[in-house]
Formats: C-alpha cells, structure tokens, sequence
C-alpha cells in the first residue's frame, strides 16, 4: 500500500477565492478613486469657465454704468459660485484620499488575515496527513510482530526458519511499498532477518543501542510500540527513515516472555516531502512560501527550500508558538521578514506525532 498524500483542500480554494474578492475589491477602490480625481479635474475646468464668464460680466457692467447693474448682480453670483465649486472639489478630493486610505488600511488587513488564515488550515491539513498516515504504521507494527515465522525464527534461529521468516517479511513489503525493509533482531539487538536481503544486508548488524530497539524491549504488553524519529538508518543504506518497533513475544510460556523485536523501517522521504512538497500553494504563492515540518525541538523533518541546508528551524517566538495548536506571528527567520503560520499535530485516533507543520510566507518589510 503506497502512503496516502496531501488530499484536495476545499477550504483552500475557498480562501483563495476570497483573497480574490478583496484583490477585486480594491482594484475597484483604486478606480473609484481614479474616477472621482477625474470628475474633480472636469469640475474645475466648469469652473474656470464660471470664472471667467463671471469676469466677462463685471467688465460688461462697468462699460455699462448705470444701466449694467444688473450685469454686476450676475458677475458677483457667478463669482460666488466660482469660489463655492472650488471648495467643493478641494475637499472632494481631501475627503476622498482620506476615506481611500482607510479603506486600503482595512483591506490590506483583511487580507493578511484571510491569508494567515488560509496558511494556517494548510499547514493543518498537511500534519493532519501525516498523522493519518503515520498511525497506521504503529498499526501494522503491532500486527506484524505476531507473525509466526517471526517468533520462530527468534525461538529456533535455523537456517531454514530465518530464511523462512525473510521471505515472509518480503511478501509483507510487496505489498505495503511505503517500508524501505523490515527486520527482526534478538533480544540482545542482533539482526538475524531481514525482508530484502538482497538489496540491504543488514544481517548480524547490532542495533542494541538503537532507540526503535530499546523503547520496544521496555514495553510491558503487545499493544506497545518502539519508535525512533527521522534519521538515516544503516540498515537502509542511510537513507532518510522512521522505525517503529514492537516486542515479539512467546506467547507459549506465560507469563510471555520477550524473544526480540520486530522492526519496520518506515521510507519517510515518501511521505514527509511529499506532504509539503504537495500543499496545495499557486505558483506566486510557491516561490515565496516555505513549507516545513519539524519535531517539537524545531528538528526539521521536511522541507522544500532544502537548499538552506538548515537542521533547525528557530525564532524567537517558536515555544510559546509550539505551545498553541495554531498561531500566525511575523517575525525573522535566516535574516528575512517572514510571516510564520503553524499548525501543531493533531493526533489520530491514539496516535499523535506532537509535530508542526509551518508556512513561512516572506513579507515585504
């Protein structure tokens, strides 16, 4: 079974869709104002023509004298016009640079927040995925480890029973294609089979002091499970992997007694860069948006600018936003401005990674 990746994400569409609206909504402000500047140039052109036909009549009346009276009456009228039309327009234009300016501060608010926002429900949906995915590994670990062949090969390590269990194991990896290998290990962390030997030959390898061997030894009952976090494994050739681990044990004997550990080296480039490789971002988006994911120390696990060649992912606000299930801060991260959207691991079923998932959208300031 191939790893599930990172699924459609209606929510997303729909805040894009939004950001949309506000992109149009300010376009149509821009021209709004454009038209109104406009309006205020041909309103003075009207009133350079009041002016001047009220200077026509004051010119007219005094040639006039008595009998332009009148004419006097309509020049200071037009006058009074004149001067009434140019208050008009300046604070037209005033009045609507200023209300332009408050609506251009709301939007670009509002905007950051549908971005945040938006950032935010993908991160989520990218940790959410990995949490998915990764629960059903605890599953199979646990089932697998009740094998026969397993226990066998551990109770009576012939040739034949470990060549056996191998090939057990390598029917297993047929089918779930998401494992690099898996392998079964003594009690005292010797490997003693392996499901691909031919390509990995990780036999008679002592792996006592691997964490995914230790924690599954201190396991109390068959519903535990061992992990190690991402690291290259030997076993596989250093490529990049998660093990789980489970105790195998003799159920003959009771109490049951422990004979070794089962585990399976989980392939984990195939789903942690693939998740945030795969987060539905357009293409402006993309260029100036970082995704990771990292471990509760700021570990990074994956990562599509790998080209920083960074190990940790620090800021100063990273505890207190780590301690949060979701947050948005702007800060500084390798001496950019970025704006910072996490979204912690949420748990599935009873499994939980306590990873993050981040979006560090680059800023202009």
């Amino acid at each position: 079974m191939s790893a599930v990746v990172v699924e459609s994400n209606r929510q997303a569409n729909s805040s894009t869709s939004t950001e949309d609206l506000i992109g149009t909504v300010v376009r149509l402000s821009q021209g709004m104002r454009a038209h109104v500047v406009d309006a205020v140039d041909r309103m003075s052109e009207v009133n350079r023509s009041v002016h001047l036909l009220s200077m026509n009549a004051r010119v007219e009346a005094a040639r006039a004298g008595t009998a332009g009276a009148g004419f006097a009456v309509v020049a200071q009228e037009l006058t009074r016009l004149s001067s009434s039309m140019k208050e008009a327009a300046v604070s037209v234009v005033r009045e609507s640079s200023q209300k332009g300016s408050e609506l251009d501060a709301v939007l670009h608010l509002l905007h950051e927040d549908v971005v945040a926002r938006r950032l935010c429900d993908l991160a989520y949906n990218a940790i959410d995925v990995v949490d998915r995915n990764l629960y059903e590994r605890s599953c199979d670990v646990r089932w697998w480890a009740t094998e026969p062949a397993v226990a066998q090969c551990l109770k009576d390590p012939s040739a034949h029973n470990i060549a056996y269990a191998s090939r057990r194991l390598g029917q297993i990896l047929d089918s779930y294609t998401v494992y690099a290998d898996l392998v079964i290990a003594d009690a005292q962390g010797r490997i003693v089979a392996n499901g691909r030997p031919s390509q990995f030959q990780s036999a008679g390898a002592n792996v006592a002091a691997a964490e995914w061997f230790t924690t599954a030894m201190a396991t109390r009952k068959g519903s535990e499970y061992g992990f190690e976090s991402m690291h290259g494994s030997t076993l596989v050739n250093r490529q990049s992997a998660l093990v789980y681990s489970c105790a195998v044990r003799d159920t003959d004997k009771r109490p049951a007694c422990l004979l070794g550990v089962l585990g399976i080296i989980f392939n984990w480039k195939s789903l942690g860069q693939t998740v945030v490789e795969q987060i539905p971002l357009a293409d402006a988006e993309r260029s100036r948006t970082r995704a990771c994911l990292v471990d509760e120390r700021g570990r990074i696990l994956a990562d599509t600018m790998p080209q920083l060649a960074a190990i940790t992912l620090d800021f100063p606000e990273r505890a207190a936003m780590f301690r949060g299930k979701r947050g948005v801060v702007a800060t500084q991260v390798g001496g950019r401005s970025v704006l910072v959207c996490h979204a912690a691991s949420p748990g599935f079923e009873t499994y939980r990674t306590g990873w993050h998932a981040l979006l560090l959208r680059e800023t202009d300031s």
